[in-house]
């Protein structure tokens, strides 16, 4: 039974701790609680990378490429911090981010609004809701301008309109949806720490 409670215990006590310092100004206080907060955050970090390092390792021994790549590519990009630590390498952690990990991002993203456009037009043929068809519009549309837009081959008038529909779909619809997500998340986020606080909610035991 105390083995159970006191887990409880600290976590309701900590909790406490930092709001009190957060409502009361006591910027010492709940700076301490937030700078362990950030200290046991990163060696859970380090502790992820270092189990995944493990498995696939032991996956590289199996004879999966996959994880082969993954191993080399973490070790040659730590080598390179440590050797940007040291002075032996210039922007090297740099150039790899930009010779590796932004192209696939970008090739990514190119995949996304293909995939996108493709969901909306499988959605139109199931379904002919007022929904479906606002959707595939609004994808049209922004790909329309994206493309249009600064194109030397487009006249500017045409490229102008493409840019202003995609302004306003930005400014009001996007705008919009991404208020409702940021309110639904602080509310949600209020509510997970009066649970904490209170003990209702337990992940650390789980």
């Amino acid at each position: 039974m105390i083995k159970r409670a006191a887990p409880v215990a600290i976590a309701i006590a900590v909790g406490l701790l930092t709001f009190l310092g957060l409502l009361l100004n006591l910027p010492q206080l709940s700076n301490l609680l937030l700078r362990w907060a950030s200290f046991l955050a990163a060696v859970a970090l380090l502790l992820g990378i270092l189990n995944l390092f493990a498995v696939h390792a032991s996956r590289l021994f199996k004879g999966n490429v996959y994880s082969g790549v993954l191993v080399i590519s973490m070790v040659a990009v730590f080598a390179l911090a440590i050797g940007e630590r040291l002075g032996l390498v210039d922007n090297g952690v740099n150039l790899v981010f930009n010779l590796v990990q932004a192209p696939l991002e970008m090739a990514l993203a190119s995949l996304l609004a293909f995939f996108l456009f493709f969901s909306g037009f499988q959605l139109l043929r199931r379904q002919r809701t007022s929904g479906a068809v606002l959707f595939f519009v609004t994808i049209v549309l922004v790909l329309l301008s994206i493309v249009l837009v600064n194109n030397r081959f487009v006249p500017a008038a045409i490229g102008n309109v493409f840019a202003q529909i995609r302004q306003t779909i930005d400014i009001v619809f996007v705008t919009a949806g991404m208020r409702g997500i940021l309110i639904g998340v602080a509310l949600g986020t209020v509510t997970l720490s009066i649970r904490l606080l209170v003990g209702a909610e337990r992940p650390y035991n789980k």
